[in-house]
């Protein structure tokens, strides 16, 4: 289906261009009733709530209904939409395979060689998690692997759960904001006029101070919210050292992306290299990588069993329970519903920017707000926030505040280095930080499916998207060193000091 508008086309509402905002602000209430209020962590639910809500802006525009069917369906073909899913596919898939591989026992191995208790493990997780993600340059793909392989080892040794997401998606938002790989790098240096190596290494000294504070409050909090270690006999005997083998797996996948290789180029080549330690070395049978459950009444599935090699990757079920299964299978499918959401949530934003919501925030804060360099730059902060707000993707949230992000810089000609790390630093903290957005949710959906692989994992270990915001230490230690820096002019540079040679577009 090709869409009739272009980027030009303008929406107009009945209560002027504040109501644009009506499908997500909808949909943000929703998600803090369903999930803040009512203890509610069902990814399925928040498509409703945005359904209502794109279903409500249509009765506040003015002119034709078509126009605004039309956006919608703009907003959900963005190229920044569609990175985001084939980052959670080909990790969820990883993640998976290296799961059935017995990964998750060799964590529970090493943490008990070492000696790495409940009280450390969170702190650990999290400068882990942050070496992965700015390795492989995507902070979504972390919080999929550590939350499905990291996350069941941390809570098997006595780590809060709370506490053990909250620093895995830390270490996501250090990746996410420091990887000279990552979509938010690349388009917070492009849309300022930056080159991407003077950029990371401009924006190193405000990651590293928010890291250090948040790898002691880990420490700290650790200490403080201890939990409960599961019965070695409950989680089938302690870990085994043969599932750390997928070490190897996993430094495909990150000396791949290092050498500037695609993300999905580089996952694909670990999910190759774990499916072969897989059943090189048993760690796994075919069938939990790959099955088809057909009918043993169907003589097709009766003649495969004498074939070596699809023959074990038949399995006979009764009649009506056939289906596809395995890692492979589990790992893409456990994600659709967050597909779904996204794609509704990006689109209602392209709703808000063609119906001039966003231009009317920025154009608040341009005119009446930012009147020095000092409210300047805190403006430039805080308009990043509320932009994040209110889109789950966070490069997405980074394309739609960047023109003034930019605007407001030129103004007060502070350098392209400097506006692209504020740009960059909140939306890669807030995205996941808010129970909707899009890293927290990705790694929600990961962990919704761990009380079905592990007969010890019980739904209460499952942790609530509203319960693990306080903890993201690393986020809000990262907005918190741009407003300083913004108040006191710490690291701040004008055009005049330094300027960037090269523009690396993409």
């Amino acid at each position: 289906m090709s869409s009739t508008t272009d980027e030009s086309t303008t929406l107009q509402f009945y209560g002027g261009r504040a109501a644009s905002a009506i499908p997500i602000a909808f949909f943000i209430v929703w998600a803090i009733v369903q999930s803040g209020l009512l203890g509610i962590g069902d990814t399925s639910g928040l498509i409703v709530g945005i359904l209502v809500g794109l279903i409500g802006g249509m009765f506040f525009v003015r002119g034709s209904w078509k126009t605004y069917a039309d956006i919608l369906f703009d907003g959900m073909t963005q190229r920044v939409a569609a990175t985001a899913i084939v980052a959670w596919l080909w990790a969820g898939m990883f993640a998976e395979t290296i799961q059935v591989g017995g990964f998750v026992d060799g964590l529970v191995w090493a943490a008990e060689a070492v000696r790495v208790g409940a009280a450390l493990f969170p702190a650990i997780t999290f400068i882990l998690a942050a070496l992965l993600a700015t390795g492989i340059g995507t902070g979504y793909g972390t919080a999929i692997a550590f939350t499905a392989l990291v996350f069941p080892a941390g809570v098997a040794v006595g780590a809060n759960p709370i506490l053990l997401f909250g620093a895995i998606l830390s270490g996501a938002v250090f990746g996410d904001n420091l990887a000279p790989v990552s979509d938010t790098t690349i388009v917070s240096a492009v849309t300022q006029d930056a080159d991407i190596g003077g950029v990371v290494a401009s924006r190193f000294k405000y990651a590293i101070v928010a890291a250090v504070f948040a790898f002691a409050s880990y420490l700290v909090a650790g200490q403080a919210m201890q939990g409960t270690p599961v019965d070695a006999a409950a989680t089938g005997g302690a870990g085994t050292a043969l599932g750390l083998v997928h070490l190897a797996s996993i430094g495909v996948v990150i000396v791949t992306a290092v050498r500037g290789r695609h993300i999905v180029e580089a996952i694909s080549w670990g999910i190759v290299l774990s499916v072969v330690l897989n059943l090189a070395l048993g760690l796994s049978e075919a069938s939990a990588i790959l099955a088809f459950e057909g009918s043993r009444e169907s003589a097709l599935v009766q003649s495969m069993d004498a074939i070596p090699v699809l023959g074990s990757l038949i399995v006979p079920v009764d009649p009506g329970s056939a289906t596809v299964s395995g890692s492979l299978y589990t790992g893409a499918v456990g994600f659709f519903p967050l597909i779904v959401l996204v794609l509704l949530i990006v689109a209602a934003a392209q709703l808000m920017q063609r119906g001039g919501g966003f231009d009317a925030i920025q154009e608040f804060l341009l005119e009446r707000v930012a009147t020095t360099v000092r409210r300047a730059e805190t403006t430039m902060v805080l308009g990043t926030a509320i932009v994040n707000a209110m889109i789950t993707i966070n490069t997405a949230a980074e394309i739609a505040i960047a023109p003034y992000i930019k605007t407001l810089g030129r103004r007060f000609n502070i350098n392209g280095y400097r506006r692209a790390n504020i740009l960059d630093a909140n939306t890669a903290a807030l995205g996941y930080i808010f129970p909707w957005g899009g890293g927290l949710l990705a790694g929600y959906s990961a962990m919704q499916r761990l009380p079905d692989q592990y007969e010890w994992f019980t739904q209460a270990m499952v942790v609530n998207p509203a319960s693990v915001f306080p903890f993201v230490f690393h986020g809000w230690f990262l907005v918190a060193v741009f407003l300083l820096a913004a108040w006191t002019g710490y690291g701040r540079e004008y055009v005049s000091d330094r300027a960037s040679e090269e523009v690396s577009r993409v």
